[in-house]
């Protein structure tokens, strides 16, 4: 008689319930598309959109080193400190000092403004900033890191499924979408920067006359309008509110001429700068600008704090892509596709129906084996093996986990290696009943025995799957995903699952013998 706990039987047999349920409602519930809950497919099953972009670098240094000479400008001018030949680059920055007795000041103050990536040069009385090259490369690593999150902000606002984005080479990122087959719309979401800012127009002159003259004064700008590019506006570059302090953006309707519109709402510290430049600036006009594009430039009427509307003739689906581009935030620099790719389902379909036969034919084949060699344990291994699939599965349909080719394989593999710990187990169970102990001693110690072997083996696995996970890309992930929750699902059905199969069995059937060969020991 096999003695176990009735919480241990209930426990197992709950488990059991639970992934079956899980796998069985993730078949039953899916929709014809992949939709609804369950295990994704990925690009290689599904077919979509594979997009290589690229992070124009330049444009950031450009920004960075285009803010800084203003800021140099402003700075020097309030010390009342001559400065001339301002000269800006992509990759350095340098002014010459009118007055030699200027000079400490002035690399005091320059060295106070630049940031601790950047590097001041002197030759006589010019200065020159730029870059170093661990500098640059950091800045590369921040920005491509930002870009990454803001397009996996807009990918999956989409509701594209599982969505693989990694950074991949030094400034490119690897997109691919599952399910997409036509990838214009997101190439449209990710070609726009999303830049916002809220500006105050210079009226100390008109655009028109600065555009002619072609001499924008100092500290301003000359930006063309979104709805008429010959149209211009000249604004102070310093933007007073930016997209960053935003809280949320929704697609509206304006309540008395039923435009579609752009609500927003800013965050504390945005509602309180809006606040203090729009309460000091009644009747002078506030420029909406997107990505160096003036939108609108309505008057200021009265002070607004926190929520206020973007206007600009837009249609509906504008005020939607809009509201989506400015919730998830603005792009850290433009992204350049390189390459593009459309992926068909055809070859995904075979290699799905692929790797089901290859579980189906790997199945049978332990089956054979094991009841050839074990007989009606054996029978209960299979059972076993059949368990571990249905929580591989079901943890599967769980953590939402994408299905890739490498994951077949895994699974495929999940199924050879799950009979081993079962062989371990019954050869140990063979060695006591040969020693002339009783059935129940040798099935305690044998399982005792077996498991430290088995957790030891499985964990030495798990371990190399997870560093997999952590270190590769793409489909080695795909690959140790699998392999990692079929060692989870094969220790739990191997240690638990089978020991309380056994049990039932023997101590309901009552055996002669636990093992098919006539020269094992028959139960005592």
């Amino acid at each position: 008689m096999i003695r176990l706990s009735t919480w241990f039987y209930n426990l197992t047999i709950l488990v059991v319930v639970i992934a079956a349920s899980v796998a069985v409602s993730t078949v039953v519930l899916r929709d014809d598309d992949g939709g609804g809950i369950g295990v994704n497919l990925g690009l290689d099953l599904q077919g979509g959109s594979y997009l290589l972009l690229e992070v124009d670098m330049d444009s950031v240094v450009q920004e960075r080193m285009d803010n800084l000479g203003e800021t140099i400008r402003t700075s020097m001018r309030n010390k009342r400190i001559g400065i001339s030949n301002l000269s800006v680059s992509t990759d350095r920055l340098s002014f010459q000092l009118r007055d030699e007795l200027q000079f400490v000041e002035a690399r005091d103050i320059l060295n106070g403004l630049i940031a601790p990536e950047m590097r001041v040069t002197i030759s006589e009385t010019t200065l020159s900033v730029a870059f170093d090259e661990t500098g640059l490369s950091q800045l590369t690593t921040m920005t491509v890191g930002q870009a990454i999150e803001i397009v996996r902000a807009r990918v999956d606002e989409t509701g594209t499924k599982e969505p693989v984005i990694q950074r991949q080479g030094n400034n490119r990122i690897l997109l691919q979408l599952p399910g997409v087959d036509d990838p214009e719309q997101v190439k449209s979401l990710l070609g726009k920067t999303a830049k916002l800012g809220f500006q105050l127009v210079d009226i100390s002159a008109s655009a028109e006359s600065v555009k002619a003259s072609g001499r924008v004064p100092p500290g301003s700008e000359l930006l063309p309008s979104r709805d008429n590019p010959d149209e211009h506006y000249l604004l102070n570059k310093r933007v007073l509110i930016s997209g960053e302090m935003l809280e949320d953006a929704r697609p509206s309707f304006d309540g008395q001429t039923n435009e579609a519109v752009v609500s927003f709402t800013l965050n504390s510290t945005g509602a309180e700068r809006f606040g203090r430049v729009t309460g000091q600036n009644i009747g002078r006009p506030f420029a909406i600008v997107l990505d160096n594009e003036v939108i609108s430039a309505p008057v200021i009427r009265s002070q607004i704090f926190a929520n206020g509307q973007i206007s600009g003739g837009f249609s509906v689906e504008e005020t939607n892509e809009l509201s989506l581009l400015l919730r998830s935030g603005a792009l850290p620099a433009p992204l350049l596709v390189v390459e593009e790719r459309s992926v068909g389902p055809g070859l995904g379909s075979d290699s799905v129906k692929a790797g089901q036969v290859a579980s189906i034919v790997g199945l049978a084949g332990v089956a054979i084996f094991m009841i050839s060699s074990y007989g009606m344990v054996g029978c209960l291994a299979v059972i076993a093996v059949f368990i571990n699939m249905l929580l591989l599965y079901g943890q599967l349909s769980i953590l939402g986990a994408t299905l890739t080719l490498p994951g077949i394989a895994g699974i495929v593999l999940t199924i050879g290696m799950a009979v081993d710990a079962n062989i371990i187990i019954f050869e140990r169970i063979k060695e006591e009943l040969r020693a002339g102990i009783k059935l129940a001693t040798a099935f305690k110690t044998g399982f005792n025995q077996a498991t430290g072997t088995i957790i030891d083996a499985n964990l030495t696995t798990l371990a190399a799957a997870l560093f997999l996970y952590f270190l590769g890309s793409g489909p080695i992930k795909g690959f140790s995903v699998t392999i990692s929750v079929g060692v989870i699902s094969s220790m739990f059905s191997t240690i638990i699952v089978m020991r309380v199969l056994l049990a039932i069995w023997i101590n309901t059937i009552k055996p002669d013998s636990i093992l098919i060969s006539k020269q094992d020991i028959g139960a005592n």
